[in-house]
């Protein structure tokens, strides 16, 4: 009998020297302080901040993100207007952690292209923060 299993998630860890953001539920690694852009954006649930990326240092961009995953994108009327979204998740334990924009549709909002919030509630600063 052959038995077919599911491939294990791994989690990728970000540099020991650079503060960092992960998950609050699991503690995996989300992304570099030094990616933060902005601390002034709502998320769905409360407060969230706007980073530049998620991906890990020296990585491809997009399609390899290793403790983030991406869902598919969606129109969403969000507070600044349309937008297309598409959700973002903990690949170690599935917490949806806000949402990368794929397109925005006003000009104004054109610079979140390619952007990623995440909510402060799914988040904690970790390392380097004294």
């Amino acid at each position: 009998m052959v038995r077919i299993s599911k491939p294990k998630t791994f989690q990728a860890y970000l540099d020991d020297c650079h503060r960092r953001y992960s998950c609050a539920h699991c503690r995996a690694h989300l992304a570099n302080h030094d990616d933060l852009i902005s601390k002034s954006f709502q998320g769905s649930q409360g407060r969230a901040y706007l980073f530049n990326s998620v991906t890990l240092p020296g990585t491809a961009p997009c399609p390899r993100r290793v403790n983030v995953g991406c869902g598919p994108a969606e129109e969403r009327v969000l507070l600044t207007g349309l937008h297309a979204v598409a959700d973002i998740h903990c690949e170690n334990c599935k917490t949806t952690l806000g949402w990368k924009y794929e397109q925005a549709f006003e000009s104004s909002q054109k610079y979140k292209e390619g952007k990623y919030i995440i909510e402060l509630n799914h988040m904690i600063k970790d390392n380097g923060w004294d």
